[in-house]
């Protein structure tokens, strides 16, 4: 249940996720998956699944968000964060994960 007002502007939805558990389940199972049997260097399409999922069942003014990027898309840089960050011992993955958002927000539009 949404408590009042909350993804709304004067009682206007602005927000709706439409998401289900089973089909969630099944996205992140694979991508787990994925992960593990390439020990992460394969994360990137793992990632980039998750968020086709999410942006599929996400409606923003009623209109559906489609995620355009792709695996290859963020294969390099994902080589370069994880080499940086092994180097410097993790400190570099205080930068990642902004980083990363800001790939995934870019690559989400309007379908």
């Amino acid at each position: 249940m949404v408590a009042p007002g909350v993804g709304t502007v004067d009682g206007v939805q602005i927000y709706q996720f439409r998401g289900g558990a089973a089909s969630w389940f099944g996205t992140q199972i694979l991508g787990v998956l994925i992960t593990i049997c390439t020990i992460g260097i394969c994360y990137p399409f793992a990632l980039v699944l998750v968020e086709r999922w999410r942006a599929k069942n996400t409606y923003l003014h009623g209109r559906q968000l489609q995620f355009v990027g792709t695996g290859w898309g963020i294969f390099g840089l994902w080589i370069k964060w994880a080499l940086l960050s092994i180097i410097t011992l993790g400190i570099y993955t205080f930068w990642v994960y902004p980083r990363l958002m800001q790939w995934k927000v870019e690559k989400t539009v309007f379908a």
